[in-house]
């Protein structure tokens, strides 16, 4: 198996594992639970499966293995940074309200995710 389809693959483990994530905050969200050390666990995995996926993409931009849309690229650097900005704004609060913040940075990351793999696809 190539690099590029690693990264193919990677990124369809991502957007699975991101609706998952934005399922589980909309549920917790309106359990009216707080946020806990597993959703915690959950986003620090999502965010070292972005961040994996992101380094990947560099290293086949620096090989020569770019994308036909050059837009790819950029949602390749936005989407790793979405859950480090949603900290950043809820300023690392833990009540329900940042739950929210939290499940909606997740599906928009789910779409950035979907737009990102169909810019990427080579036409054949």
């Amino acid at each position: 198996m190539s690099l590029s389809e690693i990264h193919g693959r990677l990124a369809d483990t991502a957007l699975y594992y991101m609706l998952i994530v934005s399922i589980w905050a909309f549920y917790r969200f309106f359990k009216r639970q707080s946020l806990d050390s597993s959703f915690w666990g959950a986003l620090a995995i999502a965010e070292l499966l972005l961040v994996a996926q992101l380094f990947i993409g560099i290293y086949l931009w620096t090989q020569g293995l770019r994308p036909p849309r050059t837009i790819h690229a950029l949602y390749g650097f936005l989407i790793p940074v979405m859950i480090p900005g949603a900290y950043q704004y809820t300023r690392g609060r833990a009540g329900n309200p940042e739950f929210l913040v939290y499940a909606t940075t997740t599906i928009i990351t789910v779409g950035l995710i979907f737009r990102a793999i169909f810019t990427g696809e080579i036409s054949i």
